[in-house]
């Protein structure tokens, strides 16, 4: 069964969930945008994403990573990703 990371950031008000895809082209990566939203999308609305894009949890959670928009910079707005591991639904290479 191949494992892959799935993450989750925000950029500009709008969550976007990717699946990290090595060997592929970012452009080629799977993604579901949430839209504009002031909320973090809940983790049955990531499933639910994960799941269009043929992915499925291989754990239930997700670990938050906060960094800095500007690195070295400590007034720099802090951006959150967060991550979780993910496998095809179909249990092969997507």
């Amino acid at each position: 069964m191949s494992k892959y990371t799935a993450q989750m950031s925000n950029r500009g008000g709008c969550w976007r969930l990717y699946v990290v895809l090595m060997g592929v082209p970012v452009s080629q990566w799977p993604e579901h945008d949430f839209g504009p939203t002031p909320v973090v999308p809940t983790v049955a609305e990531r499933s639910q994403a994960l799941t269009g894009l043929g992915f499925v949890f291989t754990h239930g959670e997700w670990e938050w990573t906060e960094y800095d928009a500007s690195p070295g910079d400590d007034a720099s707005p802090v951006r959150l990703l967060a991550t979780a591991r993910v496998c095809s639904l179909d249990g092969g290479a997507s």
